[in-house]
């Protein structure tokens, strides 16, 4: 299959429908860990097509929404500097942080620039010498790598005022962290974008130590039908493995250059995951000898300290515990022209989601 009309084919999706109603006999909990994913399933009713058994939940893949509202805050700190420019993805641009956004800081007099890759940012810093440029940089393994290639290509290119502020983390953590939490799972739909760079060996750990599969899944109705399929069909027959589906992007292996220019510039670290907390080696910091492009280490701040709206469960909703139209605020406090936690802001949150396709 080459279009994407083909990946949208009414009949084949509801023949798969036909054949998950007809194998599955027990309750299965699966949940999405890529935040693109649950976008996809709530934009083409693909819960509406599963019987009763099967039950779809939100998982901790959208990296907007996991990230911590200090580093918001302390990206806030950054953007009052003198001489400095912000470059961020404009996902983030509007994450409320403990007393304001970037969004706001914009607003009133900061130089906050959207970018749509970090090669954005080094040439603004090569045509602002005189500028201190600093690359917000979020994501998992598939956007970690783009960082990585900017720092090295700062690097030869001795562009000095480039740096990056990493809040960049990596996915088997959280899903292991999950499961030893004792969250009611029995399968993932694992990340697409993120496996085309990791592979698909680094959730071997989950059917042998956990006896859960992995079913590595594209983003059109078809493949997502095709491995929820699969993964009833591991659960009823009791043979949890790691499986691809998206195999056109995706294979066993990854993208090895994309993963030596990761290992080059970044190491593992402890880091914080919203609703998760602190998460050992699940967080890529910047190594010591690309030192003088870490703005962590090169800009003192002072950060406020750093509140947490008491009302949002964007937290809860990230572990699979609860559902967006299980808040209060959801859709009334909290809407995307007027977000109170992540998870209604981002593309790929499960709030922002729920409300664009899903509200009841």
């Amino acid at each position: 299959m080459k279009y994407i009309d083909e990946y949208r084919d009414k009949e084949k999706i509801l023949l798969l429908a036909s054949q998950i109603k007809k194998i599955s006999t027990k309750k299965i909990r699966l949940m999405e860990v890529c935040g693109g994913h649950t976008m996809a399933i709530q934009r083409f009713g693909i819960p509406d097509l599963l019987p009763d058994t099967v039950e779809l939940v939100s998982g901790p893949g959208c990296p907007v929404c996991v990230t911590s509202r200090s580093y918001i805050d302390k990206a806030i700190a950054f953007s009052k500097l003198t001489d400095v420019i912000i470059t961020t993805y404009g996902d983030l641009i509007r994450v409320p942080g403990s007393s304001s956004s970037l969004d706001k800081e914009k607003a009133h007099g900061a130089d906050i620039r959207i970018v749509y890759s970090v090669l954005d940012a080094l040439n603004i810093a090569d045509a602002n010498p005189l500028k201190k440029v600093i690359f917000l940089g979020i994501g998992f393994e598939t956007t970690a790598p783009g960082s990585a290639a900017g720092i090295m290509k700062a690097h030869l290119a001795q562009l000095f005022n480039f740096s990056v502020f990493s809040a960049h983390k990596v996915m088997p953590p959280p899903m292991a962290a999950l499961i030893d939490e004792g969250v009611d799972i029995q399968g993932y739909i694992g990340p697409g974008h993120v496996s085309t760079i990791t592979g698909s060996y680094i959730y071997d750990f989950i059917p042998k130590k956990y006896g859960l599969g992995v079913v590595i899944s594209g983003f059109e109705p078809l493949d997502m039908m095709q491995s929820i399929y699969m993964l009833v069909n591991q659960f009823e027959t009791n043979k949890p493995k790691v499986e691809i589906q998206y195999s056109r992007a995706v294979k066993t292996e990854g993208n090895i250059k994309a993963q030596e220019i990761l290992n080059e510039v970044f190491e593992y670290r402890d880091d914080w995951w919203r609703g998760l907390g602190v998460l050992k080696m699940s967080g890529l910091g910047i190594k010591e000898k690309y030192s003088e492009f870490d703005a962590e280490k090169l800009y003192q701040v002072d950060v406020e300290p750093t509140k947490e709206d008491k009302g949002c469960i964007c937290g809860i909703i990230l572990k699979g515990v609860a559902k967006p139209s299980d808040c209060n605020l959801f859709g009334k406090a909290c809407t995307p022209s007027e977000p109170v936690g992540a998870c209604m802001v981002s593309n790929e949150g499960a709030c922002a989601a729920y409300y664009k396709y899903k509200r009841e």
